[in-house]
Order: structure tokens, then C-alpha cells, then sequence
């Protein structure tokens, strides 16, 4: 065999080991002939998920996200998203198509039914279904309160015979010698008095409200009658004296007391729930703030159902009912008071033994289990109208 043969030869058993070791190669990258290409390295396709949306009233933002996060992790195959908003303005967006939510939960029922009204009458068919479960029932309650810096309550207590009352109110607001009309001090000057506009916020139009059931000493039957009168018009515009800004949220004023003090605020109207979750920080800044229950109250509901939208599909439907079925759940009823909420569902107490009860753990600062008597809710017309007579009276809109 000459040289050539040799390295011709040679040449050839070289290119044919590098083509089998090249597709030994290739073959080798290949996933067996029993499992289906891609399977091992393709992420798994996430499930379809349903979303559906909450708007809320912000004063149980901490409540309601604490009880969504848990809700979630349940419930992978459903997506809340959630959107906060006062409750009027929520409800305005609602009557005008610029929100459309699944779910609705305004902070009680005086908005829900003003915004029912108004539904019914545009589109001639019902905002909420009346009779199953898709209709609003309440998820917490909490009782319209007075926070006060504890010496200025002390001096409206003994003018007023023995409780915090609008009368007295009334009567150091309009002095023009301010607190010591009423034996207060002359450093504390004018009487400065917080709650919201009660055409943008529900604090405001309950305290409008509660103003009314204490000039009338009652708890029921107030009727539009009533508010035409001139003297129950002169008895709020007197009050509204001492509010030099009527905030949008019932939380600014909870922050700006802790924040500013009396210089700010010596009373402001508020949710028990923002009270307390407020109380503890405001020890030792300015002096002792405490909470004072109105000889007549009235309850936050904060009512929560699916709207009968035809934007409202099916499966978003169903994925809504499990998320109120779980929000009413005892656990999440439960954790209400973690946040200072009553439990709507009355088989969960509010006097329990755990020392991080804020109903236990509060009492010295002046939070109490049980309240004066509520007031019943008035209807849609005497609703309307008071707050028709405020903007009236005071001037805003």
C-alpha cells in the first residue's frame, strides 16, 4: 500500500469519527423519545385567572387588604384588585359609568341607598339584587365618635351637665370669647372643630345627622320638615363656625391631631375604628386624647355587595361570592378587631380575653364596649335634603 492509499485512508476514518462523535453530540441534547419536547425546560402555563374588582371605603383599607392578602392565597385562580375611594365620590362615579366594580362597599348605608336611588332612577333596573346573596349586607360596623384633647372635654362635660354634647359645643363656638365662655382657658382661644365635608364624606353627613336627632331629642323620625326650620339651620350654622376647613377624609383629621395638636383641633369628628387606631400615638405629645360617645350615635355598616351590572360576568360572579363569603368568615370577623372594627357577624364578641383587644387594651383612653343608643337611619328624601340645607346654610358645595 503506497502513501497515498495510506493517507487517503487516514484522512477518511478521521472525518468519519468526527461525524459520529458530532452527532453523538446532538443526540445527546435531545430529551428522550418518550417525553415531550420542551417539557423540561418550558415554565408551566399559569392557570386562567378570574378578576374581579372591590371598590372600598378607605377607612378599613388596613382591614380589607390584610383580609384580600389571605383571601389570595386561597384562591390563586381569582384576582381582587382592589380601589380605595371615599364614599360619595365612589358612589357619584358609579351613577355616572366611570367606575365599574364588581363589588361595592361604601362606609354605610346611607351613600349605598342614595346611590341605589339614583341607579334605579337612570337606568330604570337595580344597582344591587335585593333578595339573594348578592345583595349588601354589612362586613363591620363602628359608631360615629368624638376624639377630644381630654381638659378641653372636661370643661364641655361640666358645661353641659354631664356629657360631650353639640348644644355645648354650639354655645363655646359662637362666644366670641371662645373656651372661656365656657370656663375653658384663654390660651386655648377659639373653639376648633374637625369633620368632614359632608357632601364628599360620610363622617360628615352622619355628623350633620347627629346634630339634628340631639336638637330634636331623638333617635328616630326626622323628617324633612325638620331641616326647613330656621332655628335647627341656625343651630349647625353656629357649629359649622368652629370647622375652618372641611377636609375630604375623616383620616386627615385623626392624622392632623396627632401631627399639630389643639393648635389645630380640639375636637374632631370621627370614626371609633380611626380612633383608635390613632390613641396611642397621640399619649404624651400634647396631652391625653380620648375618645366620648355622643348621647346619640349612629352606626357605619359598611355594606358590601355585587353589583347587578351587565358588566358583571358570570365566573366573575361566582369568584365574587367566595370572596364575601370570606370576608364575613369568623377568622376575617375576627381579625376586625385587630383593626378597631366591630364584627358585623354578631356571634363574634368584642369583649374578649386577648390583651391585644383594642376594646380591652383602650379603655383608660375612653374607648368603650358598649355605646349609647343608635339612631335609626333616615330615608333617601331627609338624606337629600340635609344636605341641600348645609350647602345652604354654610356656603359650600
Amino acid at each position: 500500500m503506497n502513501a497515498k492509499v495510506v493517507i487517503v485512508i487516514g484522512f477518511l476514518v478521521a472525518a468519519g469519527a468526527l461525524v459520529f462523535f458530532s452527532m453523538r453530540g446532538k443526540s445527546a441534547d435531545k430529551p428522550p423519545a418518550d417525553t415531550p419536547t420542551g417539557t423540561t425546560t418550558a415554565p408551566v402555563a399559569p392557570k386562567d385567572k378570574v378578576t374581579i374588582s372591590l371598590l372600598y371605603s378607605t377607612e378599613k383599607k388596613e382591614w380589607i387588604e390584610a383580609v384580600v392578602a389571605e383571601f389570595q392565597k386561597a384562591h390563586p385562580e381569582i384576582q381582587v384588585d382592589l380601589v380605595g375611594k371615599g364614599s360619595i365620590d365612589a358612589a357619584q362615579e358609579i351613577i355616572d359609568d366611570k367606575a365599574k366594580p364588581t363589588l361595592w362597599s361604601p362606609a354605610d348605608s346611607l351613600v349605598l341607598h342614595m346611590a341605589m336611588d339614583d341607579w334605579e332612577t337612570k337606568s330604570k333596573k337595580p344597582l344591587f339584587p335585593t333578595a339573594d346573596e348578592d345583595a349588601p349586607q354589612p362586613l363591620v360596623i363602628t359608631p360615629l365618635v368624638f376624639a377630644i384633647w381630654e381638659d378641653r372635654a372636661d370643661v364641655l362635660i361640666k358645661a353641659s351637665g354631664g356629657a360631650v354634647s353639640w348644644k355645648a359645643l354650639r354655645k363655646a363656638i359662637v362666644s366670641n370669647q371662645g373656651w372661656p365662655a365656657i370656663g375653658g382657658k384663654e390660651e386655648w382661644g377659639f373653639v376648633k372643630l374637625g369633620h368632614t365635608n359632608p357632601t364628599r364624606s360620610n363622617s360628615g353627613l352622619q355628623a350633620l345627622l347627629l346634630m339634628a336627632f340631639e336638637f330634636y331629642g331623638k333617635r328616630t323620625g326626622i323628617e324633612v320638615a325638620d331641616l326647613l326650620k330656621p332655628d335647627f339651620q341656625t343651630f349647625v350654622k353656629d357649629i359649622e363656625k368652629g370647622v375652618t376647613k372641611f377636609e375630604t377624609s375623616t383620616g386627615t383629621f385623626m392624622t392632623d391631631m396627632i401631627r399639630f395638636g389643639p393648635s389645630k383641633y380640639d375636637i374632631a369628628v370621627v370614626y371609633e375604628n380611626l380612633a383608635i387606631s390613632q390613641l396611642e400615638n397621640a399619649q404624651g405629645r400634647w396631652g391625653s386624647l380620648k375618645v366620648y360617645y355622643p348621647s346619640v350615635t349612629i352606626w357605619s355598616d359598611h355594606p358590601c355587595g355585587i353589583l347587578a351590572g351587565d358588566w358583571v360576568t358570570g365566573p366573575q360572579r361566582q369568584a365574587a361570592r367566595k370572596l364575601l363569603a370570606f370576608m364575613r368568615s369568623r377568622p376575617s370577623q375576627e381579625l376586625a378587631l385587630a383593626y378597631g372594627f366591630r364584627p358585623a357577624d354578631p356571634s363574634v364578641a368584642v369583649k374578649t380575653a386577648d390583651p391585644k383587644n383594642p376594646y380591652m387594651r383602650l379603655q383608660q383612653y375612653g374607648i368603650s364596649v358598649d355605646v349609647p343608643p343608635a339612631a335609626d337611619l333616615p330615608d333617601v328624601a331627609v338624606t337629600r335634603n340635609v344636605l341641600m340645607m348645609w350647602a345652604r346654610v354654610v356656603g359650600q358645595k
